[in-house]
């Protein structure tokens, strides 16, 4: 598994959740909803950080999806033990990789397909995924089986580059937003042009879009420093694609 320092820190968003808590097939999620009229057969699927849904940055994305027209679960893959904010944020001791060895995908992949059979027997047949971070890993993961109908990834982690590409290449037929940055050690210069050369010019005929956001560092769609303008700029640059993507391809 690759991990940076990167993806343990970051900055709490400020804001007030609009959605609620709740239990769908024994798993905490997060839930918004739009207060509009919505397709209520596509949901997207919000895929966190190591942080969880726990974090408010998760909720307010989330919350700021559902006012664009989409419900959305965010899903507690980790069950009930994301990193833990108040100590790994404000850089108190905290032993990352002995959580991490603890949250392997036989933990935290079974809550994820539980909520997809919970959401598809509610009537729901078009699944949207938004990953971040290690979500990245499973927006691929559920891509590669053609689960889901559309992928955003933002500065995704846990990819093998080039293999993950061309698996996805090649086994998948659903569209693909990658989010990326300028610094960014887990899916740097080389992975980005790579996947522009597998998947750019019209080469994946289901749809296929890459953003870039330059002075921006791994974290920055959901923990980047809101003070700083060209974070902020691509925060909000990767949301609004993240957007247009789901209107074009969901």
């Amino acid at each position: 598994m690759s991990f940076c320092k990167d993806c343990i820190k970051g900055v709490r968003h400020e804001g007030d959740p609009s959605g609620t808590l709740e239990t769908i097939a024994g798993v905490a999620c997060y839930v918004a909803t739009p207060t509009v009229d919505y397709a209520k057969d596509k949901v997207i699927l919000l895929l966190p950080d190591a942080f969880g849904i726990e974090l408010i940055n998760a909720q307010l994305l989330a919350d700021d999806f559902a006012r664009n027209g989409f419900k959305v679960v965010a899903i507690d893959y980790f069950n009930g033990d994301g990193l833990p904010a108040d100590q790994v944020l404000n850089a108190k001791s905290f032993d990352f990789w002995g959580w991490l060895a603890t949250h392997g995908a036989e933990v935290t992949r079974p809550p994820l397909d539980k909520v997809i059979a919970a959401l598809k027997e509610e009537g729901v047949t078009r699944f949207g995924a938004t990953g971040y971070c290690f979500g990245g890993r499973y927006t691929f993961d559920l891509a590669f089986d053609n689960i889901i109908q559309c992928a955003v990834v933002s500065h995704p982690s846990l990819l093998k580059i080039p293999e993950d590409l061309e698996t996805y290449f090649s086994k998948s037929a659903t569209p693909l937003l990658i989010n990326s940055c300028e610094n960014d050690r887990l899916f740097p210069a080389e992975a980005q042009a790579k996947a522009d050369e597998i998947f750019g010019d019209g080469k994946f005929a289901p749809g296929y879009r890459r953003e870039y956001f330059p002075g921006c560092t791994h974290g920055f769609a959901v923990r980047g420093d809101l003070s700083d303008p060209l974070i902020k700029a691509g925060k909000e640059g990767s949301f609004l694609a993240s957007v247009e993507f789901f209107l074009e391809h969901l």
